[in-house]
């Protein structure tokens, strides 16, 4: 097999060992003996477990980020549809790439790599800000909680995928759909003077909702 093809297949071989096993389950010798090289093979390419698994966690970073950003830089959507299209990038990537996704949102605290996930989710949480911003000022909402609700709806999608992921009784088209109806409405009925509950149980008066 020649080196570029060998590097591939090992990137392969981990990756499955990795959604398998985890990071700390996995060693050298298990990625070895799946792609029936000897250890020096896997050292020579990638010089440890800690480099190999960078390297499959970069891979999967990039496909996952680039559908995303795509979907959310769509020309001429509406708020709507940047909903529809960044709840439907997410849910792509679950079902094409299942093995990719469990090694981004596994817990990995001995890593650099460990916030990878984070990072995605931190940069759709920005450009969901953004968006959410001008809605809040036309509609006379507090600004300041464009941020919060920014880090509700996108945590809501990827928790939600990370969900169906191990519950596939719904399609992705079902999923999705009720994610968009729970954001959309959800961002629809906001009220301006919403409170809690009072301490008897009855609801406080919500104010006038839009």
């Amino acid at each position: 097999m020649a080196g570029a093809e060998r590097h591939d297949q090992l990137i392969g071989v981990a990756r499955s060992a990795f959604a398998e096993r985890g990071f700390a389950g996995t060693s050298i010798e298990d990625i070895a003996a799946r792609a029936e090289v000897s250890k020096p093979v896997v050292y020579e390419h990638f010089g440890g477990k800690e480099g190999l698994y960078a390297v499959v966690v970069d891979r999967e970073v990039q496909r996952l980020h680039t559908a995303i950003r795509e979907a959310l830089m769509t020309p001429h959507a509406g708020s709507r549809r940047l909903i529809e299209l960044g709840t439907m990038a997410l849910l792509d990537y679950v079902e094409s790439c299942p093995e990719g996704f469990r090694i981004l949102v596994r817990d990995r605290t001995d890593s650099e790599t460990g916030g990878s996930y984070g990072s995605i989710l931190a940069d759709i949480v920005t450009r969901v800000e953004g968006l959410l911003a001008a809605v809040f000022a036309y509609r006379g909402l507090d600004p300041k909680a464009a941020p919060l609700y920014a880090q509700a709806l996108t945590g809501m999608v990827s928790m939600t995928g990370q969900w169906w992921l191990d519950n596939p009784e719904l399609s992705k088209a079902e999923v999705a759909t009720h994610l968009v109806n729970l954001a959309w409405n959800g961002m629809h009925y906001l009220g301006r003077d919403f409170h809690l509950s009072d301490d008897a149980g009855h609801l406080a008066d919500p104010g006038s909702l839009l």
